[in-house]
């Protein structure tokens, strides 16, 4: 749920153990450039499928006698996401049919959008929103330069790479990102010193909870059909302040045993 100007006031995991927000329409432009720059640097110019990055894959593959090297597009990636199958050269290739197809229905930013919001980020967090609001405690449009490069190299290796373990890889990923940024004209070489500099994201944050009891009535009310964001008509700095407020009076009020606490608040004037 949010507030009247789109804050965030609180949210419940999902049925299925993921912290997933709903599908976001809008990507961050600092997200957008990480995430082309680290996964797919033609995706605005490709219908889908990225021949010249498949026939570097192929010599790349064969050179090493492995697979180091999927090419998979962004577009891709998205078809992968929605239809969860195993990794083999027949699901690479139907996956490329479909994405060829999704490039004819949707637009370039459409795909990005679907991909920011189902993309997995580590441990049991799915899509950019739930990703900042876990690991920064912040909306995605409000990261800085490292904050965002860190999460956009997640979802290339979320169960190897992830704030948990692995901080060495995650940083090293990170920085060459932030290096190719900067090859690429996005960040002046003082913006990514700077980001370098920045700490990686400890343990997950808790998800903020303002409004904890009109969070679980829309949960409650809420149909399959329905959706799962809900705008309020509540005010972030109001509920906070009032919160605070509730807390320090039960502070003092529970040493006589009293367990619950409201308030009303009235506009006194009128």
């Amino acid at each position: 749920i949010e507030d009247r100007q789109g804050a965030l006031l609180g949210a419940t995991i999902a049925d299925d153990g993921q912290w997933r927000f709903p599908n976001t329409y809008h990507v961050p432009e600092k997200f957008r450039d990480c995430i082309i720059t680290f996964e797919d640097k033609r995706f605005f110019y490709h219908p889908g499928i990225d021949l010249l990055a498949l026939l570097r894959a192929v010599k790349q593959n064969l050179s090493s006698g492995e697979t180091v090297s999927g090419a998979s597009t962004i577009t891709m990636q998205v078809i992968r996401l929605s239809r969860n199958q195993n990794r083999n050269l027949y699901q690479k290739f139907v996956e490329g049919l479909l994405a060829l197809r999704l490039e004819l229905s949707y637009s370039k930013n459409s795909i990005l959008a679907l991909y920011a919001s189902n993309a997995p980020f580590g441990s049991n967090i799915v899509g950019l929103e739930a990703a900042s609001w876990r690991y920064y405690g912040r909306s995605p449009d409000k990261l800085s330069w490292g904050e965002t490069a860190a999460l956009a190299v997640l979802p290339n290796a979320p169960s190897l790479v992830h704030p948990g373990k692995n901080r060495n890889l995650l940083l090293q990923k990170r920085n060459q990102l932030l290096y190719k940024l900067q090859s690429a004209g996005k960040i002046d070489s003082t913006t990514r010193s700077l980001a370098m500099l920045e700490p990686l994201p400890e343990a997950p944050l808790p998800i903020p909870q303002l409004a904890p009891h009109l969070l679980q009535r829309f949960k409650k009310k809420s149909s399959p059909a329905s959706s799962t964001r809900v705008r309020t008509t509540l005010r972030e700095n109001l509920q906070s302040g009032i919160t605070r407020i509730v807390e320090q009076h039960h502070r003092h009020l529970k040493g006589n045993g009293i367990g619950n606490i409201c308030a009303l608040v009235v506009e006194v004037e009128s």
